[in-house]
């Protein structure tokens, strides 16, 4: 491993997530080993100031000055103190300020801030209305580690800047998390600031990589204020058990960079079952997933009446034709088909469930295995405990449709998606990837990966075909090299790559204009980008 892939930097606070426990207990570290509270509260403080004067000017960058008017809400803890910080920052840079405060009993340190504020004559409003004509309104009510329900005046102000910012696109910056989220299941506690931007502060709540469960639709970016990587590792690992996605990781696990000398037997060798009479463009789909992702071998396995089709569109492949139901499914694969060329195989997308008795076969194989749609509707009836008994490891791909068939009695009782896809991936002894906004990924020892970007451009019929070719093929390949972790750095890399492409398809076409084959054509850009930005994923 290069020197490079082993740096340590502060770039590497990107990957960890906390719940509110986890950071109480990192500050404390802090704290402990003499870190003064007040000394992070002024300089969280000043790089938030910094901050929220680029996104203003940025937010309204047709003015012809960068004077504001701000509203500062200010909370009883220190996410308050945080606010008040930047309330006097701001103050003392010339900006207008008032300062918003519904709260009579505040610690001892936000107390003492309040109280230079109103001595450098800062004004403090009784009523949040009177923020009204505020260009921009930051949120420090609430940091990390909010469990009650948000009601009475505190809600009502909430309310009403809520109001502000959909008749008028106001500029709303939460501090930390917006006020009202829950720090570790993302859940609305009453009701929620519908912030524009949030600036996390030094680590990634888990709140915030969570499915939306808001109309919501802020951008979130990190602030790093200096926690030290050694209290970090320490409450949570060198390589923690939930990890966000980075550019950096997906770079680190790629099969990439490939020696000279590289020939299709060694980049694996993937087995694509599916299609069906009706659904024959999902074997197509696939089949360009599986292209993307670079394997060096790829076989499909398919109706024998679109044969002529797939030969067509993906001339590479082997195609090979099998006994038709009067349906026009699979009725059985060839004799001749051996399993055991293959480093893995995927099986689902537009077979019907006409052909479970092909899935059945599959997953009675000892070779490593991606079950989607059709595969994992034919999963649902049997069971995901039978699951338990394969030698070899499977990834399931459900959507929250397709995972509530799968897991009812965990769907039912879900309030944090990632605390429930651990619980389905220990159930059933499979790698679980839950498709959505924020993909969660979790593997059966509880290790989780989350990918936090995505586009709507993907809500389109074979996208999820698409990410089922890519992980196939990043799977036959990653199986050779590190057969421990394999499926889930296959499912993770999979899903990065898919949420880009669809970003950079939905910038280049529109979200409408995202489809399912120009995903799979985008994901070779992705990945140039993703060697221009990291040398050394070029082959040598």
């Amino acid at each position: 491993m290069s020197l490079m892939r082993q740096r340590c930097d502060r770039t590497t606070i990107q990957k960890f997530v906390v719940t509110a426990a986890q950071m109480r207990q990192i500050e404390e570290r802090s704290f402990a080993a003499g870190m003064p509270v007040a000394a992070l509260m002024e300089k969280v403080g000043a790089q938030i100031t910094q901050r929220v004067l680029a996104i203003a000017q940025a937010y309204y960058s047709h003015r012809a000055n960068d004077h504001y008017q701000w509203g500062i809400l200010v909370g009883p803890g220190h996410n308050g103190g945080d606010a008040l910080v930047v309330a006097r920052e701001l103050h003392l840079r010339g900006q207008s300020v008032q300062v918003f405060c519904p709260f009579t009993q505040l610690k001892e340190l936000t107390d003492q801030h309040a109280r230079y504020c109103r001595h450098l004559g800062i004004p403090f409003v009784d009523r949040v209305t009177e923020l009204e004509r505020c260009d921009v309104l930051i949120d420090g009510l609430f940091g990390f580690g909010l469990e009650r329900a948000l009601t009475g005046e505190v809600a009502a102000a909430i309310a009403q800047i809520n109001q502000w910012q959909a008749s008028t696109n106001r500029c709303i910056i939460s501090i930390d998390l917006p006020s009202g989220l829950h720090t570790d299941t993302g859940e609305v506690l009453g009701t929620v600031v519908q912030a524009s931007q949030v600036l996390c502060l030094g680590l990634w709540k888990q709140g915030l990589v969570q499915e939306p469960t808001t109309k919501a639709h802020w951008q979130t970016e990190l602030l790093d204020i200096g926690l030290p990587l050694a209290d970090i590792t320490t409450i949570l690992g060198d390589t923690p058990q939930v990890q966000r996605l980075t550019t950096q990781w997906i770079a680190e696990h790629l099969p990439l960079p490939r020696p000279i000398t590289t020939h299709k037997y060694a980049v694996g060798h993937l087995l694509l079952i599916c299609g069906s009479e009706q659904y024959a463009g999902g074997a197509i789909l696939t089949a360009l997933g599986a292209r993307a992702s670079g394997v060096g071998m790829l076989t499909i396995a398919i109706p024998s009446s679109l044969k002529p089709i797939l030969t067509a569109q993906i001339p590479e492949a082997l195609v090979i034709g099998c006994p038709e139901t009067a349906d026009g499914a699979i009725a059985e694969l060839p004799a001749a088909l051996d399993f055991a060329k293959f480093q893995a195989i995927a099986c689902g997308p537009g077979l019907t469930l006409a052909a479970q008795p092909i899935v059945e076969q599959v997953m009675a194989s000892d070779r490593p295995l991606i079950l989607d749609a059709d595969g994992l509707n034919a999963l649902a009836q049997l069971g995901t405990e039978t699951l338990r008994d394969r030698p070899a490891a499977t990834i399931l791909t459900p959507h929250l449709g397709e995972f509530r068939r799968l897991f009812p009695t965990l769907a039912e009782a879900m309030n944090c998606r990632i605390t429930t896809v651990q619980a389905a991936a220990q159930a059933c002894g499979a790698v679980v990837l839950l498709k959505g906004a924020r993909t969660a990924i979790s593997a059966p020892d509880g290790t989780t990966l989350i990918s936090t970007e995505s586009s709507p451009g993907l809500a389109r019929g074979g996208s999820g075909d698409v990410l089922t070719g890519l992980i196939g093929g990043l799977l036959a390949q990653l199986v050779q090299s590190e057969p421990t972790h394999a499926p889930l750095h296959a499912a993770a890399i999979a899903s990065w790559l898919h949420a880009q492409a669809g970003i950079a398809s939905a910038q280049r076409y529109s979200q409408l204009g995202v489809d399912p084959i120009t995903v799979s054509q985008q994901v070779p850009q992705v990945l140039r980008q993703l060697q221009s930005q990291f040398t050394w994923l070029h082959s040598t």
